[in-house]
């Protein structure tokens, strides 16, 4: 926790002039502050409730990455990586600081990853005070000594109500998340999402770290056993990453993005969590709900009169979110550093219900289903629409992942085998059937399997008691301690073989159609990770 500071610092060199700096402010001044302004209100959990506005989510149509020296041969130009010329960017960002020049701001030093032989400073500059208390709990606290001698590296602009001129500005439309390798300067306008603020930070860590460290940034959730085992939980949004990684039995390392060196140690770039809270419930996931305190931020729920929050509550969006910072876990890694992983999870909600709620993948299915990063989205409230839509995203982050996917599968690939690491797909979608047939694999049983392999009790494969699955070639295994058998084999839940199998034929196509874009750039142990069979 950071004690306040009388540190005064200036934002000329930045371009912003005659402001009224508020430097450093703590959680608890931003919270008032933010009350003060009507720009949140607090709910019964003690938290601040914030509405991010016209956006709920991140806009990654709208994320560029300035092309220059440093970049153009480096970064896997696609359509999620777009590029954005430099003199715009000079242009864009004169217009941002003259807007901000004569108002007050926000502004919090900070730094990223928990190895300080990664650590990297940054200053967050925001309009308003709850933008800068999700940069405190989200990025990395120094203290006031640390504060003294402060020299910030990467700059975060942030300015909600900024709107640019696409015609202009050289943008699609008013709003942007722009980064800049050559100045050092993440520039975001015209959104109040504050997930832009931290993966803006995140995406250039996930290209620097590994073009000049040799270190592969993951897009992960992580936890330590007492013995000292460290576990690394991929996923994408809604699959459980933080919900399975915030074990009562196990210490957290991070939540969402970490690296992992060539000196064989996992750290968390955070300095907090990002939880979606759709559905939330303290019997379910109470260290969660415990963590919604002073100092959190609730974004985009719903409460009633006395500030009692509705967590099932959709109206304005199913990506409601809580960020607090990590200390608000009880059961913590302190620093949150853990040595080499021992088992590696990527965690999935297959809506089609064919893939098995446990499997072992070996180092070439580990690199495939890496670069494939495959969940399933479920058909919103369209009546009469049921059918899951197959959504894969590289490395379960391709919108942070500024290199191309097969970099980061093959360091991934490399450093699974040199560290011995066990790797398992994890479905926590639908068992029986798929979405609107079957039904959520209940959590306690995906609890129960995860819990097996991290004390070992899920064997080694032999035929006898592991079972290769006919279309995706994973071992899933037989039994597993307080897992229903039968629930281990999804066609046998499903009661109709024809049904199962056309559907899980459907979905290994859309896996081999989306793989044709990585697939030159792909080596030969890669390719042979991928489903094998075909629909006839």
């Amino acid at each position: 926790m950071v004690d306040h500071t009388t540190k005064s610092i200036s934002l000329i060199d930045l371009g912003i002039k005659n402001a009224i700096i508020r430097y450093q402010l703590t959680s608890e001044e931003l919270q008032e502050e933010t009350i003060k302004k009507d720009q949140g209100v607090a709910s019964s959990l003690g938290a601040i409730a914030v509405n991010t506005g016209e956006f709920t989510g991140r806009s990654p149509k709208d994320r560029f990455i300035v092309k220059d020296a440093i970049t153009k041969d480096e970064v896997w130009w696609s359509d999620i990586n777009l590029p954005f010329d430099s003199k715009k960017f000079d242009l864009l960002y004169d217009k941002v600081t003259s807007y901000l020049s004569g108002k007050e701001v926000f502004v919090r030093d900070s730094y990223a990853c928990a190895d300080e032989s990664y650590k990297l400073n940054i200053r967050v500059i925001t309009e308003y005070p709850w933008s800068n208390l999700f940069a405190y709990n989200m990025f990395l606290r120094p203290t006031v000594t640390e504060l003294e001698d402060f020299s910030p590296e990467w700059t975060v602009v942030n300015a909600p109500n900024f709107m640019a001129n696409p015609k202009e500005d050289g943008t699609r439309q008013h709003n942007f998340a722009i980064l800049n390798f050559t100045k050092k300067i993440a520039l975001i306008g015209g959104t109040g999402y504050t997930g832009e603020i931290k993966k803006g930070i995140f995406s250039a860590l996930n290209f620097l770290l590994p073009v000049y460290k040799n270190t592969l940034p993951m897009h992960c959730s992580a936890n330590i056993g007492k013995e000292g085992d460290t576990a690394i939980f991929f996923g994408l949004s809604g699959t459980g990453k933080t919900t399975l990684s915030t074990d009562p039995e196990r210490s957290l390392i991070g939540d969402d993005e970490h690296g992992w060196t060539a000196e064989n140690s996992v750290f968390n770039f955070e300095g907090g969590c990002y939880a979606k809270v759709i559905h939330l419930s303290q019997q379910q996931e109470p260290e969660i709900f415990s963590a919604i305190n002073k100092g959190a931020i609730l974004e985009n729920v719903v409460m009633d009169a006395n500030g009692v929050v509705d967590f099932t509550d959709t109206s304005i969006t199913q990506n409601t979110r809580v960020s607090y910072p990590i200390h608000h876990i009880e059961n913590i890694q302190v620093p949150s550093i853990g040595k080499n992983p021992k088992n590696i999870f990527f965690l999935t909600a297959d809506a089609f219900g064919v893939l098995p709620p446990i499997s072992k993948l070996t180092p070439s299915q580990a690199a495939y289903h890496f670069i494939s990063g495959y969940t399933a989205k479920v058909a919103g409230t369209e009546a009469g629409v049921n059918e899951p839509t197959p959504s894969f995203s590289a490395c379960f982050g391709a919108p942070f992942m500024p290199l191309h996917p097969t970099r980061y599968a093959e360091m991934l690939s490399e450093k699974m085998q040199e560290a011995g690491v066990n790797v398992w797909l994890v479905n926590t979608g639908w068992s029986g059937g798929q979405y609107g047939v079957g039904r959520r694999m209940p959590l306690k049983y995906t609890r129960a399997m995860i819990t097996a392999v991290l004390e070992g009790k899920l064997k080694d494969y032999t035929y006898e008691d592991y079972h290769i699955h006919s279309v995706f070639g994973v071992a899933q295994p037989r039994t597993c301690p307080g897992v229903p058998s039968a629930l281990l084999s999804p066609r046998k839940t499903w009661n109709n073989d024809d049904a199962y199998y056309k559907t899980a034929f459907k979905l290994s196509n859309a896996f081999r159609v989306n793989f044709k874009q990585f697939e030159e750039f792909a080596n030969e142990e890669i390719r042979r990770g991928g489903p094998q069979r075909y629909a006839l």
